[in-house]
């Protein structure tokens, strides 16, 4: 008889194709419940008697998976939310997968952290486990805190916060067009909206301290310390992601499974991810000794995530993989924190500098878009110059500087050459 129950929060690709996909295809769980705000899922899923279908794109093709036994409730109606806080008490495993931490504490007395700490107060499990799968790596302390804040400061010692890292790439395909053609099942009759996640299924997670408890959910691997891995993914995996998107933008492509076919594109991040953030991150965390921070593994590391990137059944987009580019530019994230990594090791970061320009070429293209000041609003990025991406940078970093604040700006400068080699020019 499965003895687990599933608890998860937001009902997004991740959660549908990893979570409660993984809890399902386990085996292992009496119970899958998801909160879900947005009511034409919950209802969608309820009138298909709790069906959902989930499309995993792998290196030949593309299947469908029909996820069975899942309950949505709405936290907003007054009836699901006592139901949803009734199974968070009884819950072993709870996954949060939402677009920041900030949602944690948003919505007041419907919050995740106020049902969470509304559920466990009165936990009738034996253990319970809480994956954040936010992209931050305090994410875990972040709702803990919160959760505890909730129930007046102390947390049942049967419970724990897990960070993660998750490396799967995944999407929500709603154009009519894509889905036809790409042949997707859709979520459910009356969503025109499909699910599609690579098969990639190697999860990182803090390693589970409750005694004599197992986690229903299996396939995940756990670490003793995440941090080496949150910032290979930041600076190698999520880096180069951008990287490549930044560079299809600029020379026109739509699909990242183009980059596939422009050898010198997918030289600048092979480039980058070996001899820069790789060559960084190795030399950083070599004493760890994991195979990972090895010239070898992370040469496996970095020509399987290339692969996957340009996969054509992922079908990714230039400008999903391009989005959010102010964000992307900050001080210490993927791109200008890969680069200040490198510098800090020693590492000439030149191909992560095209990148650079490259996602400014994009800010500037899209001005209006990222409310870019009139004063910033420039023709060309061929024609910048240290000044102007000074003030660039100064509006990117609300005025935050660092010590390599002068070479990022050389190597962004100098990066314009290869740039425009690569467009043709």
């Amino acid at each position: 008889m499965p003895e687990h129950v599933l608890t998860g929060f937001g009902f997004g690709p991740i959660q549908a194709g990893l979570f409660a996909k993984e809890a399902f295809q386990s085996g292992n769980f009496s119970r899958i419940v998801i909160a879900e705000i947005d009511r034409r899922f919950v209802d969608a899923v309820r009138a298909n008697n709790g069906s959902y279908y989930v499309n995993v794109a792998k290196g030949d093709c593309i299947e469908a998976l029909k996820i069975d036994s899942v309950e949505l409730f709405d936290p907003n109606v007054t009836k699901d939310k006592r139901l949803l806080i009734e199974v968070l008490a009884q819950s072993t495993e709870i996954a949060t997968s939402l677009p920041s931490v900030s949602f944690y504490e948003s919505g007041g007395d419907d919050s995740v952290a106020s049902l969470m700490a509304d559920g466990l107060k009165n936990s009738r499990a034996r253990s319970t486990i809480i994956y954040t799968a936010e992209n931050n790596n305090q994410a875990a302390e972040i709702l803990r805190k919160a959760v505890a804040a909730g129930i007046g400061g102390l947390l049942p010692t049967k419970v724990q916060f897990l960070n993660t890292v998750i490396g799967k790439m995944s999407r929500v395909v709603d154009e009519d067009g894509e889905i036809a053609q790409l042949k997707l099942k859709t979520i459910a009759p009356g969503i025109q909206r499909a699910f599609l996640v690579e098969q990639f299924n190697r999860i990182l997670v803090s390693r589970t301290q409750l005694a004599g408890f197992t986690p229903g959910i299996e396939v995940f691997i756990e670490k003793d310390d995440l941090l080496p891995f949150e910032e290979a993914k930041l600076y190698g995996h999520n880096a180069i992601h951008s990287l490549l998107g930044f560079i299809g933008e600029v020379k026109g492509y739509t699909g990242m499974t183009q980059l596939k076919d422009d050898p010198a594109v997918m030289k600048i991040g092979k480039d980058a991810f070996l001899t820069e953030c790789g060559a960084a991150l190795i030399k950083k965390h070599a004493a760890l000794r994991d195979g990972l921070f090895t010239e070898l593994g992370f040469r496996d590391y970095a020509e399987d995530l290339l692969e996957r990137m340009t996969n054509p059944h992922l079908a990714d987009t230039v400008a999903r993989a391009g989005r959010d580019v102010v964000r992307k530019l900050g001080i210490n994230d993927r791109i200008f924190g890969t680069m200040q990594l490198a510098l800090e090791y020693g590492i000439e970061p030149k191909n992560m500098a095209v990148g650079a320009l490259a996602g400014i070429a994009v800010l500037i293209k899209k001005a209006e878009e990222y409310n870019l000041p009139d004063d910033l609003r420039l023709d060309d990025w061929r024609k910048l110059d240290v000044p102007e991406i000074e003030r660039i940078l100064n509006w990117l970093w609300n005025g935050q500087t660092c010590r390599y604040t002068a070479k990022l700006i050389k190597y962004v400068l100098d990066a314009r050459e290869h740039l425009k080699a690569l467009i043709g020019e």
